[in-house]
């Protein structure tokens, strides 16, 4: 078995934003400011085919279980909750910064950027980590869709 399309490309589009995001960070530093805000347009469009693509596949196919083994479920299963966290707190600040920037609200602008950026390349590595404990590491388990869990089917 190969590895499944949606959640490689969906876990590549997150690894690109994240990598954008360096991109720009070292832009700002060198002060070239249309440069940056192209990038962190970029890294923001990237980061939003990342969640189109994984809720298409969340409601249409489903989300998979983890299919390790049962003693480290916990584990997994905390670690999940972190990153989950961290994403949810991540696409906040993301919108956050990309406001305050498009509003040239700079001083707000300049205290959110460092902390969103330490936060989305945490999601990313530890997106990343998920995809690997899901779909490399170990085989994953069941996938049921919310469509098919809502309506019973």
């Amino acid at each position: 078995m190969g590895l499944p399309i949606l959640p490689t490309i969906s876990t590549t589009f997150i690894v690109l934003s994240a990598v954008t995001v360096a991109i720009g960070w070292w832009q700002i530093k060198q002060r070239r400011i249309e440069q940056h805000q192209k990038t962190m347009t970029l890294a923001g469009i990237l980061a939003l085919i990342f969640f189109i693509i994984y809720m298409s596949r969340t409601i249409f196919v489903g989300n998979t279980s983890f299919g390790g083994p049962d003693s480290i479920k916990i584990y997994y299963t905390i670690f999940l909750v972190f990153h989950i966290t961290l994403a949810t707190t991540g696409a906040v600040f993301g919108l956050m910064s990309l406001w305050t920037g498009y509003k040239n609200r700079l001083a707000r602008h300049r205290k959110l950027g460092p902390i969103t950026s330490f936060i989305w390349f945490f999601t990313a590595i530890t997106g990343v980590a998920v995809y690997l404990l899901l779909y490399v590491f170990y085989k994953g388990g069941e996938t049921t869709s919310v469509i098919r869990a809502i309506l019973g089917y």
